[in-house]
């Protein structure tokens, strides 16, 4: 994402300062570093309804400054005002990366592209209205009640990240991504046709597993209707290949466009969002796009040591590349948030596992760690287990809300004592425990770094923010590495073997081009009572 001439980043007097930082740190325990008294006001920075707590990582006064000279040398700030006013920072298809332009009031520097959008986004939320309101019904005349949406990766998960957090409708919202047929039968399971609305989303409108589920979903309705004139009540698109989203039979004003300097894992603010704005409604959806905006003027303006999206990538530039951290869990403590790890998981691994950078050379460090976690507190009784007593490096991110809204207090109470007693934990380990060979099986190591992020109340301008805040996180984490965090070339591959192996599988004669899936496919042709035919769909 930096320009050519710029050197790699373990090449920077800065990294160097920091490896040398990193063999001094890694004799000391965390324990020792967090008795100042005044630490939690050093290292917490509120932006917005959130609070970033970062006061348990490892790190010091003369570490934190050696991670601010690394972000200063490798020019981040000019980087970041590159991306936002549309420099070409996607090299390898040569595009801008203007997502954040989707959520911001009309930029001067932007004229064009704000007015499309604004012109677009009016019209999206126009129609989310009117099948909110009921003033868009289905063919029959009956109100919408149940809305099956159809993508993959960055054209569901924000998406079904953001419904699970806020809607509030009334309609019943399934998601459809797997190319499974169990998942398309569970999803179109107990549906009355008359009052469905599928929202197909796809950039090019050729992804295999969308559609794939769109005709069969196509398919189930036509049957149950037998009319295809009613498909322009029922199919709504986002796209930008209008010419395919005609031929599938979406009615024009059901099209809605994508544009392609925005990538899927950064959509959810497009018109992809029709469906978070119908479970929330217009008003709700403009203040989600505020709250994204409100990172945004904070990551544009803000001086790097007091930069929240900067800081959380240089943490994670100090855990994994100079701290030997493995991967790094997100831990949600809050039940509507229990999808968050799988949208940060495609935002940060699918953005920034790249081996070279982005001139083309090889990467000689370590890019995105893997990430993973899930909903708390139910993962203490899962895997929490290893992260306190295995043998694995790893960070964490934990996140909760002061303000629950809702009636159990209590509950509450709990949820929030046991979040700050597993960061507690993982900070200090049995500190004050006697090691005696009778206790070593309860010993606690600690010593691993962690964040905390509290959210005052979960609402549609809060999770803009929060997901801002880790998109942010994220394009910092490439201009640092000098990677392309706006490319996924490594998912082509595996399309282009499997429709050769989908041939293989539907053809008696075929032979796979290796013995390890020959063998795989012969032994599904020999196995499977419902054989394959090379006309399925």
């Amino acid at each position: 994402m930096t320009d050519k001439t710029a050197s790699r980043p373990e090449e920077t007097a800065s990294w160097k300062k920091l490896t040398a930082l990193a063999e001094i740190a890694t004799q000391t325990h965390n324990r020792e570093r967090v008795g100042e008294t005044d630490r939690f006001e050093k290292y917490s920075i509120r932006v917005g309804s959130l609070l970033v707590d970062f006061s348990k990582q490892r790190i010091d006064r003369s570490i934190f400054e050696g991670l601010v000279g690394l972000a200063e040398e490798s020019r981040v700030l000019d980087l970041i005002s590159a991306q936002m006013t549309g420099e070409i920072v996607n090299v390898t298809e040569h595009r801008p990366a203007l997502h954040t332009a989707l959520r911001t009031p009309a930029d001067a520097k932007l004229p064009q592209v704000t007015q499309d959008i604004e012109r677009e986004q009016d019209r999206m939320l126009q129609y989310a209205e009117a099948v909110r309101g009921g003033e868009r019904k289905g063919f029959t005349g009956r109100r919408i009640t149940h809305i099956v949406h159809i993508g993959v990766g960055g054209s569901h998960l924000g998406c079904e990240l953001a419904c699970r957090a806020l809607n509030r409708s009334g309609i019943e919202i399934r998601f459809l991504a797997n190319i499974d047929g169990a998942a398309t039968t569970h999803a179109l399971t107990g549906l009355d046709p008359e009052t469905t609305l599928f929202v197909i989303v796809s950039k090019t409108f050729t992804t295999l597993e969308t559609l794939t589920n769109a005709h069969a979903a196509r398919t189930w309705f036509l049957e149950r209707t037998c009319d295809k004139t009613a498909i322009a009540s029922h199919f709504v698109a986002v796209s930008n290949n209008a010419a395919e989203m005609t031929k599938f039979g979406i009615a024009s004003v059901s099209q809605f466009k994508l544009w392609d300097w925005v990538g899927g894992r950064f959509s959810l603010w497009s018109s992809v969002g029709i469906t978070i704005a119908i479970a929330i409604g217009a008003p709700e959806f403009r203040k989600f796009l505020s709250g994204g905006a409100i990172m945004d003027e904070h990551f544009r303006e803000a001086p790097i040591a007091e930069n929240i999206p900067v800081i959380l990538a240089l943490l994670t530039i100090w855990n994994s590349n100079f701290l030997g951290s493995q991967s790094h869990a997100v831990l949600s403590y809050d039940s509507r948030l229990r999808t968050f790890v799988e949208f940060v998981q495609q935002l940060e691994m699918e953005s920034n596992g790249k081996a070279v950078h982005a001139d083309g050379s090889t990467c000689n460090v370590h890019t995105s760690p893997i990430i993973w976690g899930g909903e708390e507190t139910q993962g203490q009784h899962a895997f929490h287990q290893l992260l306190h007593q295995g043998t694995r490096t790893f960070s964490a991110d934990f996140i909760a809300t002061v303000d629950p809204e809702h009636n159990h207090p209590d509950h509450h109470r709990w949820l929030l004592a046991n979040c700050f007693s597993q960061s507690q934990v993982m900070l200090y380990g049995t500190a004050n425990q006697a090691r005696d060979s009778t206790k070593v099986h309860e010993v606690v190591s600690g010593d691993h770094a962690t964040t905390t992020i509290l959210v005052d109340k979960l609402n549609a301008q809060a999770l803009g923010s929060l997901i801002a805040l880790y998109e942010h996180k994220v394009a910092c984490l490439g201009m640092i590495w000098r990677i392309n965090s706006f490319d996924q070339w490594g998912v082509e591959l595996g399309k282009r073997l499997a429709r050769e192996i989908y041939r293989d599988l539907g053809s008696p004669d075929s032979e796979s081009s290796d013995g390890p899936t020959e063998g795989l496919v012969r032994t599904i042709r020999d196995r499977t009572t419902s054989p394959f035919n090379d006309g399925d769909d």
